[in-house]
């Protein structure tokens, strides 16, 4: 029996379609597999964070805008999880510094934390400043001032009675104010592991 010239055309319609069909397959794109994203954890404006200094501060030395580096002193958690672990590296600037003057005022540190590390990412941070005071010299130079004076008066008397203890008083004072002002410039030194807080000015936002 002969075959009809459709029934021809349908058939090699589906032989076409049984060929071509696994090249197309084939050839046609893969979706790429989806990549899981990451949890991110955010530590809001406020956070206390504790270093320790990796290297000396000294208001001799170091002036405002000296980088420094530093490694977390205890670690920093969130609802319970750790984000930044203890010991991560720390950077951070000089704020302030300043010497006092010989005879009057403080010298002063004050340092701010830029970048803390985890996994060897670095997460830019703004912090508050942490700040060191030196003791006021006021009264230890009262007290050189006015024992060398007295050591002043005591001489000049010896030597010409009460005139002459008016004299040794004012050139004792006198000494007294000039060793003052040699001796009297005072300091603030950071030592290596010297822990300092700082708190977060604004979020930030890690990666876990």
């Amino acid at each position: 029996m002969n075959e009809t010239p459709m029934k021809k055309c349908l058939v090699r319609i589906g032989l076409v379609f049984a060929v071509c069909s696994p090249l197309l397959a084939a050839g046609a794109p893969k979706s790429a597999p989806s990549t899981p994203t990451q949890p991110e954890t955010v530590l809001p404006a406020g956070t206390q964070i504790t270093v320790r200094l990796a290297q000396a501060l000294d208001t001799r030395r170091d002036r405002a805008g000296t980088r420094f580096t530093a490694h977390l002193a205890a670690p920093v958690s969130r609802n319970g999880v750790v984000i930044l672990p203890q010991g991560a590296v720390c950077r951070g600037h000089v704020v302030e510094s300043k010497q006092s003057g010989r005879l009057r005022g403080r010298a002063v540190m004050g340092v701010a934390i830029d970048s803390v590390e985890r996994q060897g990412k670095a997460y830019r941070v703004t912090t508050s400043t942490a700040a060191r005071v030196s003791k006021d010299h006021k009264k230890r130079n009262l007290l050189l001032i006015g024992g060398i004076a007295s050591a002043g008066a005591a001489i000049g008397a010896a030597t010409a009675g009460s005139v002459g203890a008016l004299v040794g008083t004012g050139a004792g004072a006198g000494v007294g104010t000039t060793g003052a002002l040699a001796t009297g410039i005072r300091n603030v030194h950071l030592a290596p592991e010297t822990r300092l807080t700082v708190a977060l000015r604004q979020p930030v936002t890690v990666r876990m």
